[in-house]
């Protein structure tokens, strides 16, 4: 039997130790490899090559959805399955943007885990229950809702004068997850360009000069 080769990605050791030894346990997996941000994770993946890379989201350095960006651009094969405890809009949707395969809540079961890796290994989409109803919502009632922190976040730096780039220097995140965090903020706000965000915020009160 061929086993699923895995990489854990997780800044926490204690997670990433949880993680290996119960997918050690089970003769289907290997775990190759772990990291602790991003870019560690993105510099293992080129080498170990697995076959999935379970990827936590906020990291210092370059987060979940810039290493998830930056392994597409570089055409890796790996199926990135998102294992986070965040399930909001502005973590979700810019993973499954940026190419994530799958998102799991890190409070899954063992069987639901399991399983989960294995449909992403055939690269089958998976979502935790609460993701799809969320996604399922937002299909339904686009462009409603009150802004992320996230987005409060972005779009202050943006009143600020900062561009996307410094924008996404400053978060931590990258320049394409700033984009897509002002998509949102366009479509929530009734709006469709960076000036007509800002001025809306502050007519709103959501951003004091």
């Amino acid at each position: 039997m061929t086993r699923i080769k895995l990489l854990i990605v997780d800044d926490h050791p204690v997670v990433r130790d949880g993680l290996s030894s119960m997918l050690a346990r089970d003769p289907e997996f290997e775990v190759v490899g772990e990291a602790g941000d991003g870019a560690e994770a993105v510099q293992l993946a080129e080498t170990l090559r697995p076959d999935v890379i379970l990827m936590d989201l906020r990291m210092p350095g370059m987060d979940g959805v810039g290493a998830i960006t930056e392994l597409a651009a570089r055409g890796n094969p790996a199926r990135v399955l998102v294992l986070t405890t965040y399930d909001t809009d502005s973590h979700v949707v810019p993973a499954i943007e940026a190419g994530a395969t799958g998102y799991l809540l890190k409070d899954a079961p063992r069987p639901d885990l399991l399983r989960a890796v294995r449909s992403a290994a055939r690269g089958e989409a998976v979502l935790s229950p609460a993701v799809a109803a969320r996604l399922m919502n937002r299909v339904r009632t686009p462009g409603t809702g009150p802004l992320s922190q996230r987005e409060l976040e972005v779009l202050a730096l943006v009143a600020a004068g900062h561009t996307n780039r410094e924008a996404a220097t400053k978060l931590f995140i990258t320049e394409a997850t700033v984009k897509t965090h002002l998509l949102n903020i366009y479509a929530k706000l009734g709006v469709s360009d960076r000036a007509a965000a800002v001025a809306e915020a502050f007519t709103r009160g959501l951003l004091r000069s």
